[in-house]
C-alpha cells in the first residue's frame, strides 16, 4: 500500500485484523490448553478457559492500543497468554491449588504496575546494537516452533512429520510467498491470511480438517469472575509469578522496540512506562478472569512487517474479533481446525522474517568497532544456543533454570551486560 499509515476501508482493515487473529490464534490458546490439560480441567472448565483467555485477550489488547495518561503503548501491538508461565504454573497449580496461581498472578500484575515507571528508565540500556540483537534473536528462537507445527504440532505422535504435514506446510508456504510476489495492494497485504485459508482448504483436500470441534462447541459464554477459583495467596508462588512476568517485560520491550523501528515511532520512557502498566493491568484481569498472563507477541511483529501497513486500526478490529470469539465459542472453534502444518508454513514465512528485520537494524550499528561486533555476536550466540542444549542449566536452582532457559532472556542480559562494559554507560536523555 502506498500510505500504511493512512486509514483504511472497514472492509479491509477487518481481514487485516483477522490475519492478526489467526498469527498468534494458536500460541495463545496453547497456553490453557497446556496447563489444563497438567491439572487435570473437566471438558467444560477447559472449555470455559479456553473462551474466557480468547476474551481477556482483546480486552488486553485494547489496553496497549488505547494510550491513557498511565496506560498503553499505542503501537500495532496483539497480545496473548505467555509461554514463560506455563511450567511455573502448572508447578504452583499441582501442589499449591488452583487459586494459588490466580492469586500470584495478580500479585505479579500490581507489581508490574507499580515498577513500570522505573523498568522504563532502562530504557538508555537499549541502544540498537542491542535491540538488534535482540530482535534477531526473537525471530530465530520462534522458528523451531513454526518447524514443530509444520511437523504436526506434537513430537511424540506417530503421524509427526509425516508427507501429508510435509506437504500441507510447504503448499502453505508456497502460496504466500507466490502471493506476496506477484499480488499487489491489499491482496499482497493480507498474503498470510490467504495462505492460511488456501492452506486449510488444501489440507481439507486431503482429510486433514475436521469440524468436530466447531460442532461441539457451545453457541454463548459470559466470562465470569472467579469461576474456576477463588484467589489464594502464597508467598513464594507470588515471588515465581514476578519473576516470570519480569522475564515477559524483558521480551515485551525487544517487540516495542521492533515495532518503533517498523512504524518510525520514537518510544520515550512515559511510553514504555504506558505499555509496561498496560500488560500489568492485563496480568490482574487474567487472575481475575481465571485465565493466565498475558504479554506482547512476537508473531504480530511480522504481520506488520509482511502486510505493510502499519496503522492500529487492523489491530482494534483484530481485538473485537478476539473479544466476540471469546462470548461465542463456536465461532471461535473455526479457528481451531486449521491444521498445525498449515499454520506451521504460515509461521515460518512469518518469523523468518522478524531476525532479518533484527539484522536490519544491526546493519545500521557499526561492526567494525569490536565492542559492537562482541557484543551482537556473543548475545546472540548464547541466545540461540541454550534452547539448544538445556541440560546446560541443571545445576542452577529453579528459578534461575527457569528465567535463563528463555533465549530473549539471555539475549537481552549478555547485550546489555557487554554494550555496558565495552561502550561504557549509556548518555541519559531527560527530555524523554
Amino acid at each position: 500500500m502506498e500510505n500504511p499509515t493512512k486509514s483504511l476501508p472497514k472492509a479491509q482493515a477487518l481481514l487485516l485484523g483477522l490475519q492478526h487473529v489467526l498469527a498468534m490464534y494458536a500460541g495463545s490458546i496453547l497456553v490453557p490448553l497446556l496447563i489444563g490439560t497438567a491439572l487435570h480441567f473437566s471438558s467444560t472448565q477447559l472449555a470455559y478457559l479456553i473462551s474466557v483467555d480468547i476474551f481477556c485477550t482483546g480486552l488486553a489488547t485494547l489496553f496497549q492500543l488505547k494510550q491513557t495518561p498511565i496506560t498503553g503503548i499505542a503501537l500495532p501491538v496483539v497480545l496473548g497468554s505467555s509461554i514463560q508461565a506455563v511450567s511455573p504454573l502448572i508447578n504452583i497449580g499441582s501442589t499449591l491449588g488452583w487459586g494459588a496461581m490466580y492469586g500470584a498472578t495478580i500479585i505479579a500484575g500490581l507489581f508490574v504496575v507499580l515498577i513500570a515507571g522505573s523498568f522504563a528508565r532502562l530504557r538508555d540500556f537499549f541502544p540498537p546494537v542491542v535491540t538488534g540483537s535482540l530482535i534477531t534473536v526473537i525471530g530465530l528462537s520462534l522458528t523451531p516452533i513454526a518447524l514443530q507445527n509444520w511437523g504436526g504440532g506434537d513430537l511424540t505422535a506417530k503421524s509427526f512429520g509425516s508427507y501429508q504435514n510435509l506437504l500441507i506446510g510447504a503448499v502453505t508456504i508456497a502460496i504466500t510467498l507466490l502471493l506476496m510476489k506477484f499480488a499487489k495492494g491489499f491482496v499482497k497485504a493480507i498474503a498470510i491470511l490467504l495462505g492460511i485459508v488456501l492452506g486449510t482448504l488444501f489440507a481439507a483436500c486431503l482429510g486433514a480438517v475436521s469440524l468436530k470441534p466447531v460442532s461441539e462447541a457451545a453457541w454463548f459464554h459470559l466470562p465470569q469472575p472467579f469461576f474456576l477459583g477463588t484467589p489464594t495467596f502464597s508467598l513464594s508462588a507470588c515471588l515465581t509469578m514476578i519473576v516470570i512476568i519480569l522475564t515477559a517485560m524483558v521480551e515485551a520491550t525487544g517487540v516495542y522496540f521492533a515495532l518503533s523501528d517498523l512504524t518510525g515511532q520514537q518510544l520515550s520512557k512515559k511510553d514504555l512506562a504506558r505499555g509496561y502498566r498496560a500488560e500489568g493491568l492485563a496480568a490482574i484481569l487474567s487472575g481475575i478472569f481465571n485465565t493466565f498472563p498475558y504479554s506482547t507477541f512476537s508473531q504480530n511483529v511480522a504481520v506488520v512487517r509482511l502486510s505493510g501497513v502499519k496503522t492500529k486500526q487492523p489491530i482494534y478490529y483484530a481485538a473485537f474479533i478476539l473479544l466476540i470469539l471469546g462470548l461465542l465459542p463456536k465461532f471461535g472453534a473455526l479457528a481451531t481446525i486449521i491444521p498445525s502444518a498449515t499454520l506451521g508454513g504460515a509461521m515460518m514465512v512469518m518469523f523468518s522474517t522478524i531476525a532479518i528485520q533484527g539484522l536490519q537494524i544491526l546493519g545500521k550499528v557499526n561492526l567494525n568497532l569490536e565492542s559492537n561486533l562482541l557484543t551482537a555476536g556473543l548475545s546472540i550466540g548464547a541466545g540461540l544456543a541454550i534452547g539448544t542444549v538445556p541440560t546446560f542449566l541443571n545445576q542452577l536452582p529453579d528459578t534461575l533454570k527457569l528465567i535463563f532457559s528463555n533465549g530473549v532472556v539471555v539475549t537481552t542480559v549478555i547485550a546489555v551486560l557487554m554494550n555496558l562494559l565495552l561502550n561504557g554507560w549509556p548518555k541519559t536523555n531527560k527530555a524523554q
